[in-house]
């Protein structure tokens, strides 16, 4: 009996050390930059995606997802604010092992970077100063004004497809810089995605989204093209968090039901 005792034993010990094995194995796979972490390029404050609340903590849709994501996997999340325009180059550099950002799937980006299955269903919009709602409804009474745009985004790319005649795009690097010129009059009107614009509405009671433009965009998280078995992970966890609901919770944390 004692020896059958000490063999199960063995064999227990023997199972636990190849699970565990299997464990590091696995993450040692993952390709990441640092060993353990999940390590984040984002532009940030990008509400309510990606910002900083009181305490400093990174917070937000995305930064949700990703935090979620990474302790399905075992990793400690670490972000790196980056300014948005060429980010999804930056896992192949080795700057960061993922984008999450807000960022669109499109074609030219696919050329440098592998992205993950869509987790956000977006559209473009104009956001105006809440006094000139009537004067901007549409993105052809801007004729002649000024349009800010940010740098490097499909906002940008749909703006100069869609200038009004004589109106000027302004380009910049953030979108605290784009809200600020609304507010004190250097621009009319800001074209981005809806779901940011449609957020600072709520937030602020100064400025209103007067028309949304259908292109059907998705966003989706971003590694090295070469890195196949950290977008399979990233996938597997996204698809977890759905049928588990936490997505949904997510999701209606920062949107609504």
């Amino acid at each position: 009996m004692i020896r059958s005792l000490t063999r199960l034993a063995l064999v227990a010990t023997a199972s636990a050390l190849i699970l565990a094995g299997c464990s590091g194995d696995s993450k040692s796979e993952l390709g990441l930059v640092k060993a353990d972490t999940l390590s984040v390029c984002t532009d940030s404050p990008y509400e309510p995606f990606e910002f900083q609340d009181a305490s400093g903590q990174f917070t937000g849709f995305d930064m949700d997802l990703l935090r979620e994501i990474g302790s399905g996997l075992d990793l400690t999340l670490d972000v790196k604010v980056v300014p948005f325009d060429g980010i999804w180059l930056l896992p192949a550099a080795g700057e960061c092992d993922i984008v999450g950002s807000a960022m669109t799937i499109t074609d030219e980006r696919r050329a440098s970077a592998l992205f993950s299955d869509p987790y956000f269903d977006a559209d473009q919009s104009l956001l105006v100063r809440a006094a000139d709602e009537a004067t901007y409804a549409t993105l052809a009474s801007l004729a002649g004004r000024r349009i800010a745009v940010q740098t490097g985004t499909t906002g940008e790319a749909y703006a100069k497809e869609h200038t009004p005649a004589g109106a000027t795009l302004v380009s910049f690097d953030e979108p605290a810089a784009m809200f600020l010129a609304l507010e004190s009059n250097e621009v009319d009107a800001i074209l981005q995605d809806l779901p940011v614009n449609g957020y600072r509405q709520t937030q602020d009671a100064g400025m209103v989204v007067t028309e949304t433009f259908a292109t059907g965009e998705q966003y989706g998280f971003a590694v090295d093209p070469k890195n196949t078995a950290l977008i399979e992970a990233v996938n597997e966890q996204l698809g977890k968090l759905r049928s588990s609901g936490k997505y949904a919770e997510v999701h209606a944390k920062w949107f609504g039901e």
